[in-house]
C-alpha cells in the first residue's frame, strides 16, 4: 500500500485546488514587522526623601591579588613555552631514523668508549702502584649479645648487638 497514492476520502483535483487556495489566503496576509529593540522613555518613579548620592567607580585591587595575576600569566606564558618546545621536539623526533640517530651518536659513543679505556688504564696503573703489605699479628674479636623479647601474641623484639 502506497501512501502517497491512496486516495483518503477526497480526489487528488480537488486537493490540489484546496491546497492552492490556502497557500493564496496564507499570502494575501500582511507580513507583521516585529520589533528588534525597545527604549523606555518615562521616568522612573522616586523611591524615598534622600537625593541620589554619586557612586564613583574607584576599584582597588590588593597586591596580592595583583601579584596572583601576573603570576598566573607568567606561568601560563611558560607552559605555553614548554609545550611548545615538547611540540617542536616531538616533531623532531617523529621525523628520526636510525642512521641520523647513528650519526648522531656516533661521536658520544667513541667520546665514551676512550673515557672508559682511560679510566680502565688509569685504575690498572693506580691499583699497580699500591701494594699493601701488613707484617705482625693481628687479632680480631668480636663479642655477639642477642637478647630476644616477646611481648604479646603478634609483637616480638629482637635486638642484636655486636662489639669489636
Amino acid at each position: 500500500m502506497d501512501p502517497l497514492h491512496t486516495q483518503h476520502g477526497m480526489p487528488e483535483s480537488e486537493a490540489a485546488a484546496e491546497a492552492r487556495r490556502l497557500i493564496n489566503d496564507w499570502a494575501a496576509k500582511p507580513v507583521h514587522q516585529h520589533p528588534t529593540s525597545f527604549r523606555d522613555d518615562t521616568a522612573t518613579p522616586a523611591s524615598g526623601t534622600a537625593p541620589p548620592v554619586p557612586q564613583p567607580d574607584h576599584r582597588i585591587v590588593p597586591a596580592w591579588a595583583a601579584g596572583i595575576a601576573v603570576a598566573s600569566i607568567g606561568v601560563g606564558a611558560g607552559v605555553t613555552g614548554i609545550g611548545c618546545g615538547a611540540w617542536l621536539v616531538l616533531q623532531g623526533l617523529a621525523s628520526v631514523s636510525l642512521a641520523g640517530v647513528l650519526m648522531v651518536t656516533l661521536p658520544f659513543a667513541g667520546l665514551a668508549m676512550a673515557a672508559t679505556a682511560i679510566g680502565g688504564a688509569i685504575n690498572r696503573a693506580r691499583s699497580a702502584v699500591t701494594k699493601n703489605v701488613y707484617e705482625g699479628p693481628v687479632t680480631m674479636r668480636t663479642e655477639i649479645t642477642n637478647n630476644s623479647t616477646t611481648r604479646g601474641m603478634f609483637f616480638a623484639r629482637t635486638r642484636n648487638g655486636i662489639h669489636h
